[in-house]
C-alpha cells in the first residue's frame, strides 16, 4: 500500500514538474518581444533561480569538494547551454517546435550508450531513434523548405545536444555507493550558481533594457506586467519545477519520470497555442506526436549500466530527471 501510495505522489510531482517546465517558453517569449535579449532572459531565470536555491546549495557545500568536475559540467551544459539555446530557438521559431526538437535529446543520448560507451541498443531503441528523426522532418516541414527557420532550428538543436550533456553526466555516480553519490537537489542547486556565473560572462547583463521588467509584455493580444512573467519563469519554471522533477525521480524509476516529462512538450504546444496564438499545421502536429514517441521508445529502450536492484521501480537518489530544459532547459 505504501509502494502505491508513493508510486502515485511520484506520479503526481512528475506531472507538476511537466506542466511546470512547459509554462517557461510562453511566459519568456513576450520578454523577449517586448525587448530583452534571449539570453538576457535565460540570465534573470538561472540567476533568480540561483538566488532562491542558495540555502541548498549551502547545505550540501560539500560537493564542492567531492564532485567539483560534475559540478561544473552540469552548469556549463545542462543549466547554461540547454537555456540558452532553447530561449535563442524560441525568438526565433514557435515554443512547441523549439521544445518538440529538443526532445531528440533522449534519442542522441541513445547514440552516445551504442557508439561512445559501446554498450548493446536493443532493437527498439533503434526504431525509436528512426520514429524521433522521422517525425523532426515533419516538424520542420522539410518539403517546402522555405517556411521554416533554419537557423531556429539548429538552435534548438544545440539545446538537444546539451541535453544529452544533462542525461550523461546525471548518470555519473549513479552505481556508487550512497555515501559518495551527489544528492541531486545539491547539483540542481550548484548547477544554477555555475550557470549563473558562465551566463554573466556571456549575456552580459549590464547591457540589459532593465526599463522593460518595469512594463508590460504583449501575451495574445493582452498586456501582462513583464515582473509578473519573469516571477514565472523564476519560481514556478525553474525552481518548481527542479524540485518536483527530483522529487518524483525519488518515487520513481528515470524511466516513469522521463515518460511523464514528455508532457512538457506538450503543454508547451498547447499554451503557446492559446495564449500566443501560434498555429500548428496537421503535419507538424502529427510530427511532434511522432518525435515524442520515439524519444520515448530510445529513452525507456537505453541499457542502464549495472546499478543493483532498485526496488518496487524506484530510484531514490538517481538525478536522472535534473533537467529541463529541461532542459531543459
Amino acid at each position: 500500500m505504501y509502494a502505491t501510495k508513493g508510486r502515485s505522489v511520484g506520479l503526481g510531482l512528475a506531472l507538476g514538474s511537466a506542466f511546470a517546465f512547459g509554462g517557461s517558453g510562453v511566459a519568456a517569449k513576450p520578454l523577449i518581444e517586448a525587448g530583452l535579449d534571449p539570453l538576457h532572459v535565460v540570465w534573470l531565470r538561472v540567476t533568480g533561480a540561483a538566488v532562491v536555491m542558495l540555502p541548498v546549495a549551502w547545505r550540501h557545500r560539500d560537493l564542492l569538494r567531492r564532485k567539483p568536475a560534475l559540478l561544473a559540467g552540469f552548469g556549463l551544459l545542462a543549466v547554461a547551454g540547454v537555456q540558452a539555446f532553447y530561449f535563442a530557438a524560441i525568438s526565433r521559431i514557435p515554443v512547441g517546435v523549439a521544445l518538440l526538437v529538443e526532445y531528440l535529446g533522449p534519442a542522441l543520448v541513445l547514440l552516445w550508450v551504442r557508439f561512445v560507451q559501446r554498450r548493446p541498443v536493443t532493437r527498439a531503441a533503434a526504431v525509436g531513434v528512426v520514429l524521433a528523426v522521422g517525425g523532426l522532418a515533419c516538424v520542420v516541414e522539410v518539403w517546402t523548405g522555405l517556411r521554416f527557420d533554419p537557423v531556429g532550428v539548429l538552435l534548438a538543436l544545440g539545446a538537444a545536444f546539451c541535453q544529452v550533456s544533462y542525461f550523461v553526466l546525471s548518470d555519473q555516480g549513479s552505481d556508487s555507493a550512497d555515501s559518495t553519490r551527489a544528492d541531486p537537489l545539491g547539483v540542481v542547486a550548484y548547477g544554477l550558481l555555475v550557470g549563473t556565473v558562465v551566463l554573466t560572462f556571456v549575456a552580459r547583463p549590464w547591457r540589459m533594457e532593465w526599463s522593460v521588467l518595469g512594463g508590460a509584455a504583449g501575451m495574445g493580444g493582452s498586456q501582462v506586467p513583464a515582473a509578473l512573467l519573469l516571477g514565472w519563469i523564476v519560481l514556478i519554471a525553474t525552481v518548481l519545477a527542479y524540485a518536483t522533477g527530483v522529487l518524483a525521480v525519488r518515487r520513481l524509476s528515470p524511466q516513469v519520470a522521463g515518460v511523464v516529462a514528455c508532457l512538457e512538450a506538450v503543454v508547451a504546444t498547447v499554451l503557446a497555442w492559446v495564449l500566443l496564438r501560434e498555429h500548428l499545421s496537421a503535419p507538424q502536429i502529427i510530427g511532434g506526436a511522432v518525435v515524442l514517441i520515439g524519444a520515448f521508445i530510445a529513452q525507456s529502450s537505453t541499457p542502464k549500466a549495472p546499478s543493483g536492484p532498485v526496488a518496487g521501480g524506484t530510484g531514490a537518489d538517481d538525478p536522472a530527471r535534473l533537467s529541463s530544459g529541461s532542459p531543459a532547459v
